[in-house]
């Protein structure tokens, strides 16, 4: 990514955060990935880590319509994914998609606390507010449908070198980075 996205995108993801009132913590801890995929257009996030404990873990995510966040899963962590603000879609699948090895059927994922039966790779809606849980092994990917969004995440401890698993092997969780202009901040990956 070069470094005049990151400041871009750390701009708009500040003011769409204040006109949300979202305050940040002082310092925050900033993420803004094109997951190593070289357009951040279609395949990006922006995390801000607002809490990261050997228990929990409480991120705030920004994307904008257009950008998926790739098919991923977690061994160990577990999650709840929490619209803030637009409306966000996912879609969910039980076992990795397109295996052989799938069994049919689908998963029953707690949505705003209710369980819910979906079909593999079937979208489920999160309008603001609402809230899913996804439990280690689970399948997800997702995206804005709102032209921005504002996304919660709190899970058990979080580990994004050795349990991040994405369907697609090229993926990297951290952006290389061209120096394009002076950087207003630096991002997890660069501490």
């Amino acid at each position: 990514m070069k470094r005049s996205e990151i400041n871009a995108t750390h701009r708009a993801a500040s003011a769409c955060f204040a006109a949300h009132h979202w305050a940040l913590p002082p310092a925050p801890k900033w993420d803004i990935t094109d997951f190593g995929l070289g357009d951040f257009s279609t395949h990006g996030l922006t995390l801000v880590n607002l809490a990261e404990e050997p228990e929990y873990c409480e991120k705030l995510m920004y994307a904008r319509r257009g950008q998926t966040t790739p098919c991923h899963t977690h061994a160990k962590k577990k999650e709840d994914i929490i619209c803030r603000s637009g409306e966000l879609t996912l879609a969910l699948w039980p076992t990795r998609p397109a295996s052989p090895a799938s069994p049919p059927g689908g998963l029953i994922v707690p949505v705003n606390g209710t369980l819910m039966p979906l079909a593999p790779g079937e979208k489920l809606v999160l309008p603001s507010g609402s809230r899913v849980t996804l439990l280690p092994g689970v399948w997800h990917a997702f995206y804005p449908t709102s032209e921005e969004c504002i996304i919660g995440e709190v899970s058990t401890a979080n580990d994004d070198l050795a349990d991040n698993f994405f369907l697609n092997p090229d993926i990297g969780r951290f952006p290389g980075i061209e120096e394009d202009e002076p950087a207003t901040l630096r991002l997890i990956s660069e501490r």
